[in-house]
């Protein structure tokens, strides 16, 4: 259940619920930014309704509240400018890990030329083998940063850890959790309480309930710029990276009012089913696609068999400006330019 308090109500007031609330034994959380009151389902809301401090009550029956499509029909921010919503299709690339000055400046120009306002870039890397490159660390951020300044663009980066927390914050724009950590409740709950947007990939083995139950943390702290992304899901079939369940797009439309992209490199984890899926997610209802692209993908060092090169990806752009504008679906505006094809790289 989740309580709005009416804009004009007095700290005295609030209290008076509050003491209400305990009377019952009744655990809740006031989330100040948004001025309502989260509480378990309870079974005498005529008793807080005369509570000449509610506006509304929500009963929703699901296990997230925040989360749910009861309570809010649609997600809408921006980052500098750039709206992320379920109206509007954003797409995000760039390398698996920042590697040197030279990929990361070669990546946002072009980025940058074809009218890709999001790079992405891990320099923090959650690799299965200790002995693999985990990223340059925060001399990674800054090169992330510095190229993103250089052409306009904006930082989408993961955080591994809240001891990175800090670092990752001052330089990031979208602060991404990996799959690994879609269950870190302590770190979702420390996103909950920063003004900047968090990407919640999904759990590599989770359940949609779970998915939107981790993001219920980020959303109780009080930060409502949470962007879901489906990742693909553990297979039993070693021919596959991942299964990409691109079915979850219409059930999270239907229970949820969060924006879902895809992430079809990850998905598929062959770089010749990136596009497909890719296609196939826009055709669905995404609202984005993150993808992995590098200068020369045969050389990159983390990731190489799934990423895509810079002609691969100018191909999807142009599928994707010709599919996007005929489908049923309400988005308004796509940050795409013109693909500028560099046929010798083939």
């Amino acid at each position: 259940m989740i309580i709005a308090l009416k804009d004009t109500s007095l700290v005295k007031e609030k209290q008076n619920l509050f003491n209400l609330l305990n009377s019952f034994s009744i655990a809740f959380q006031y989330i100040e930014k948004q001025n309502i009151v989260v509480l378990p389902k309870f079974n005498e809301p005529s008793i807080i309704k005369n509570q000449p401090v509610v506006e509304s009550i929500y009963e929703i029956e699901t296990s997230y509240q925040l989360a749910s499509n009861v309570w809010k029909k649609k997600t809408s921010f921006d980052v500098s400018g750039i709206e992320i919503s379920n109206s509007k299709f954003n797409i995000m690339a760039g390398p698996c890990s920042v590697e040197n000055e030279e990929q990361i400046y070669k990546t946002a120009e072009f980025l940058s030329k074809n009218g890709i306002k999001f790079i992405r870039g891990g320099a923090f890397k959650p690799r299965t083998s200790p002995y693999s490159f985990r990223g340059l660390g925060v001399d990674g951020l800054k090169l992330l940063h510095k190229a993103a300044q250089e052409f306009d663009l904006h930082v989408v980066t993961e955080i591994l850890d809240l001891s990175l927390l800090d670092d990752v914050y001052q330089y990031a724009d979208i602060l991404q959790v990996g799959s690994r950590n879609m269950q870190n409740f302590f770190l979702l709950n420390e996103l909950g309480k920063i003004d900047k947007p968090i990407l919640l990939k999904r759990g590599m083995s989770a359940k949609l309930n779970d998915w939107l139950l981790a993001a219920e943390y980020i959303l109780s702290g009080g930060n409502d710029k949470v962007v879901l992304c489906e990742r693909g899901i553990r297979s039993f079939d070693p021919m596959s990276r991942n299964v990409l369940d691109l079915g979850i797009i219409s059930l999270v439309k239907e229970l949820s009012h969060l924006p879902i992209i895809i992430d079809p490199s990850h998905g598929t984890g062959v770089a010749s089913r990136v596009m497909p899926m890719a296609l196939a997610a826009a055709a669905a209802g995404a609202d984005g696609l993150i993808i992995e692209i590098h200068p020369e993908p045969p050389k990159a060092l983390s990731d190489s068999q799934q990423t895509l090169s810079f002609n691969q990806f100018s191909e999807l752009l142009l599928n994707l400006n010709t599919l996007l504008p005929n489908l049923p679906y309400s988005k308004t505006e796509t940050h795409l330019g013109s693909p500028v094809l560099k046929l010798q790289s083939l």
